[in-house]
């Protein structure tokens, strides 16, 4: 049986959740994680997956790797029903929360947290989260900016989940450098300012078919003793040279 950690918290709609119902089962087969899919009309249509490794790492070639298998299986089902872009990428810096396991390794660092249902009447929180509970039902998180009287620390239920995602600071980017096994930053590259490059690979799928032009028609050849066309101006000029 499956760790309950493991389990993706978050889940797409519409052509995205047809997008990851197709190619899940492949990626996991592969060794690696599904994180989102998201569809946006950048380009036209852009696909944008993004897969990880167990251990959060993602290389270009692994983005390769994974393209390579899924594009035939997209290829056969044709979720999205027209020309795409498909686009695949590390979570990055800033990554998405997607599973208990991914609160569990990113615990102490700030995250902006979304829920589908209102706590106490609010959906949106940013903070510092802590270690979820042990059975996964909950993540507290610290707000550093609350009203007096109300509580800085509450439990987010996990099972409402709509969106969460790492905050990007130079304390985040220096971890997630050390723990890729980067060397560490000097002094002088203390002014980050959030510039990363993360592996992704984007290519055309099922490019647009250009339009269709009739052939144009060589003219005839004319047969044997019939007589040249005269244009207008041709008879003017002779009528002209005869006088």
């Amino acid at each position: 049986m499956a760790d309950a950690s493991e389990k993706r918290l978050v889940v797409e709609h519409g052509v995205a959740a047809k997008v990851a119902r197709v190619i899940e089962a492949s990626i996991e087969g592969l060794g690696f994680r599904l994180v989102r899919v998201k569809v946006s009309p950048t380009n036209g249509c852009t696909v944008q997956i993004m897969a990880e490794r167990p251990d959060g790492t993602m290389s270009v070639d692994d983005c390769e790797t994974v393209s390579r298998a899924i594009s035939p299986l997209l290829d056969l089902d044709d979720p999205v029903g027209g020309a795409y872009y498909l686009e695949l990428s590390s979570p990055g810096i800033d990554r998405p929360l997607v599973r208990v396991s991914d609160f569990e390794r990113w615990a102490g660092y700030e995250a902006k947290v979304e829920l589908a249902v209102p706590l106490d009447g609010r959906k949106r929180f940013r903070g510092i989260i802590g270690v979820p509970s042990a059975d996964g039902a909950t993540v507290p998180i610290h707000l550093p900016d609350v009203k007096a009287g109300l509580p800085s620390e509450i439990s987010l239920p996990l099972r409402d989940l709509a969106e969460a995602h790492l905050v990007l600071t130079d304390e985040l980017i220096r971890e997630s450098l050390r723990r890729d096994g980067a060397p560490p930053l000097d002094d002088e590259d203390e002014d980050l300012d959030g510039e990363t490059e993360e592996p992704v690979r984007t290519v055309p799928h099922k490019p647009v078919r250009q339009k269709k032009t009739k052939p144009v028609k060589a003219p005839k050849p004319k047969p044997d003793g019939a007589k040249p066309a005269i244009t207008k101006a041709v008879r003017l000029k002779n009528r002209d040279s005869l006088h």
